[in-house]
């Protein structure tokens, strides 16, 4: 489900309480069958992933002029959420930076105009954290750097998220977007959850090894919540939900 097609159980929810999704197909997806291994980007095309949230952003006017409906999008309102190398991306356009293993510059990709995100098991630092053939393999991970990510954002991971084909570091790897960075994060750390995180992936996925509707339902509610505060200052629903979770005995961890 690596296209517009995927994330079904997220991009329904967040559409179904009030925000207006957009769901990019990178050239990475199987759907598009760009299969060109000797392009400097492949096979993550990193780089054109991050651009292709900015071209989006740039391009809302057309979105808007095609779906008439729409009319009066909130330009100063927007999110991105991102999981597993979706949450890679989402971390640079919130200011992570990196460096291209091509040339050796570093990049730096950041969007002002994205206010806030959710990080949903989200590739964490570089350097010796990486398993040592994923860093041949996908040399970008190896420089990682979370020390420029000052936005705010909801850092999501699996107690039970391994990866070991990624990181030698265990699950505590995903939780590095909160701790290695300077802007006020939030992390929210799901107990039994593997990659998938229970299913955010898309129903019926086989590549769901967690499946678990009631983890996906507490991802899709804190989420929703955590951007609705975060791009209104004014609007209680993080303050709402978390006292909820708290009353039941579930303690969710502030801003830091």
């Amino acid at each position: 489900m690596s296209s517009l097609h995927g994330y079904s159980p997220l991009a329904d929810y967040y559409a179904a309480h009030g925000f207006v999704v957009v769901q990019p197909t990178h050239l990475d997806s199987a759907t598009l069958g760009f299969r060109d291994l000797d392009h400097p980007e492949a096979p993550l095309f990193w780089r054109s992933r991050a651009a292709d949230l900015r071209r989006i952003i740039d391009q809302l006017d057309v979105v808007e002029a095609a779906l008439p409906w729409l009319d009066g999008l909130d330009r100063t309102s927007i999110a991105v959420v991102g999981h597993s190398m979706g949450g890679h991306t989402a971390s640079l356009v919130l200011g992570a930076t990196t460096i291209d293993p091509t040339d050796g510059n570093r990049v730096d990709v950041r969007d002002d105009r994205i206010r806030a995100g959710v990080l949903l098991a989200a590739p964490g630092r570089g350097g010796a954290a990486i398993n040592p053939v994923a860093a041949q393999q996908w040399p970008v991970f190896s420089t990682t750097d979370f020390s420029t990510m000052n936005m705010p954002a909801l850092v999501v991971a699996g107690d039970n998220d391994a990866s070991e084909h990624l990181t030698t570091a265990g699950p505590s790897w995903f939780a590095d977007a909160h701790h290695l960075s300077p802007g006020p994060t939030t992390l929210l750390t799901l107990h039994g959850a593997e990659h998938g995180l229970g299913g955010v992936a898309g129903y019926d996925l086989a590549e769901t090894t967690d499946e678990n509707p009631d983890r996906v339902a507490t991802i899709n509610r804190l989420s929703t919540a955590f951007i609705r505060s975060q791009l209104d200052p004014a609007d209680p629903a993080w303050t709402d939900v978390t006292r909820s979770f708290e009353k039941q005995g579930r303690r969710i961890g502030q801003l830091s």
